[in-house]
């Protein structure tokens, strides 16, 4: 998997399309409402987005604490 990351990341712009399935339409909506129209312009892509680097973004961070709370039990 990281070799697909590590070579994805090596390309300008990979864009792909994305399509969601079984979502309920209130979910949508309430999202729209409360984060895409007040935050985002009503600009559905760019809170997707947003909402995906920060959930990295979010991994990252407590992988990176895990690891070091692991180091720390381990000396």
């Amino acid at each position: 998997m990281k070799k697909k990351t590590a070579l994805l990341t090596m390309e300008d712009e990979l864009l792909v399309d994305l399509t969601f399935h079984d979502i309920p339409a209130s979910l949508l909506a309430e999202f729209s409402e409360k984060i895409v129209k007040p935050y985002f312009g009503g600009n559905l892509n760019t809170a997707t987005q947003d909402l995906m680097r920060k959930a990295l973004a979010e991994e990252d961070i407590i992988l990176s604490h895990i690891t070091h709370v692991r180091n720390s039990l381990e000396t």
